[in-house]
């Protein structure tokens, strides 16, 4: 009985891990496509892209962790919606060759969301 339980504790062990890189990753690939069709939104190279999204993944998970809200714009309605956007025009203050005006984390909120929702899974911790 032991055996099975330390199998199942760690099996979701590294499915944590499996759904924190999944995680990054689907914020990349978002990030990425996001900033392309969002006027006022720039990322500069790779290597930003990918920071901004250890980042916002650092943000999301600690706002569901101490609110229990995902900052989705799909997820928790109006609430969600701002704290897409919010969180979106934060990373900036931690990322280089991050940059995004209000404006367009109003709209990069939009489509991050639209995005997002139509991506298959489910990325929940």
């Amino acid at each position: 009985m032991s055996d099975n339980q330390s199998n199942i504790q760690s099996s979701t062990g590294m499915g944590t891990f499996g759904q924190i890189v999944g995680r990054l990753v689907t914020a990349a690939v978002v990030l990425a496509i996001t900033a392309f069709f969002t006027p006022g939104f720039s990322i500069n190279n790779f290597w930003s892209l990918a920071f901004a999204a250890v980042v916002l993944t650092i943000i999301d998970y600690l706002i569901v962790k101490f609110t229990g809200l995902h900052a989705s714009p799909f997820g928790k309605g109006f609430v969600g919606f701002v704290l897409a956007a919010v969180t979106l025009y934060v990373t900036q203050f931690f990322v280089a060759g991050y940059a995004i005006s209000w404006i367009a984390a109003i709209i990069g909120a939009l489509i991050y969301g639209v995005i997002d929702y139509f991506l298959p899974g489910e990325q929940k911790m």
